[in-house]
């Protein structure tokens, strides 16, 4: 890491969170925040490794500019390297890159939400969405569609073939069948949506935005100073909603938010994400559970997720939800 970033580390603790990514506390004087990136764990920014490299470096050069050059002191942007680039491939399938340490409480996946904390990231959302012009063309568009599309309709297509994965491949495959209907109406119904956007869009200014994609409570940390975002692997330009259908069902709803950027939040388009995730969700799940694996307690957990959603249970990532992103 020395020759990367020019730091000697004291110390070196592992830290145990997230999904497809593994992390280290770096103690080199001042402490540092380390993310090692699995490149096939990345499916909405890229289905091969070095496009998804290359998508994960514009990525975090973009929230370097937010919080350096567009002043979001809550973007939790990663350091530059002497060559000015933000991350480094490791090998073929993994990258690193390095962030400042954040003091403070960090957020957990699932936890509910107070007020406070809610007026706050509406505030903070709010200030990311009006800094457009900061990017230009520095971060790609997010379609109108599931970047688990093609994984989730391979699996649909093999319900009649035997998974065997493991222990609970056959089961998830008999679960899926069972609500193979419901999934592939759920899929219409977002095309649907997506369409009504696209023709929307044809007839109104609405231009899209700089969004993190997901600001649920597993990426937020409580500092001091503040509220932080941190986990920017997902930003992209999209419609506000994209950031905002998460909020929807809280206290005063998302009128804050409307006030503070002269903006009407679409209800089409939080229905719309609001059903994205949850079938990203169930795809993540179906590609899990086909491929090997073992029955450990996480594995029993995700299960249950898998249940539920195919129950018709949404994700909701403020309170019980089954799959962090």
């Amino acid at each position: 890491m020395s020759t990367g970033w020019a730091l000697n580390a004291d110390a070196i603790e592992y830290v145990p969170k997230g999904v497809g990514s593994y992390h280290w506390v770096v103690d080199a004087g001042p402490k540092y925040f380390v993310t090692v990136d699995d490149l096939d764990t990345k499916p909405w920014i890229g289905s091969e490794r070095d496009p998804t490299f290359e998508g994960l470096g514009a990525a975090y050069d973009a929230t370097w500019v937010l919080h350096h050059e567009a002043g979001l002191g809550f973007v939790v942007a990663p350091l530059r390297r002497p060559d000015g680039s933000t991350v480094v491939r490791l090998c073929d399938r993994y990258s690193m890159a390095v962030f400042p340490f954040v003091e403070g409480r960090a957020g957990r996946w699932g936890e509910p939400v107070a007020d406070p904390v809610r007026t706050a990231l509406l505030r903070v959302l709010a200030r990311l969405h009006q800094t457009t012009g900061h990017l230009g063309d520095r971060i790609g568009r997010r379609p109108l569609d599931v970047p688990e599309r093609s994984s989730l309709a391979k699996a649909l297509h093999e319900l009649d073939q035997p998974w065997t994965g493991g222990p609970l491949s056959e089961p998830a495959r008999h679960a899926l069948a069972d609500h193979a209907v419901d999934v592939t109406g759920w899929l219409s119904d977002l095309d649907d949506l997506a369409h009504r956007l696209t023709d929307e869009d044809e007839d109104e200014d609405e231009a899209d935005v700089p969004t993190h994609g997901e600001p649920h409570p597993g990426n937020l940390m409580h500092g001091a100073d503040g509220l932080h975002l941190v986990d920017w692997d997902t930003l992209a330009l999209a419609r506000r909603e994209r950031d905002l259908w998460m909020l929807d069902g809280g206290s005063g709803g998302l009128a804050l938010y409307e006030h503070l950027t002269g903006r009407t939040i679409n209800s089409a388009a939080v229905s719309f994400y609001r059903l994205a995730w949850t079938l990203s969700d169930i795809a993540s799940f179906a590609a899990m559970f086909r491929s090997p694996h073992e029955e450990t307690r996480w594995m029993r957990q995700k299960w249950s997720g898998f249940e539920r959603l195919l129950g018709g249970a949404p994700s909701a990532p403020f309170g019980e939800s089954p799959a962090p992103h």
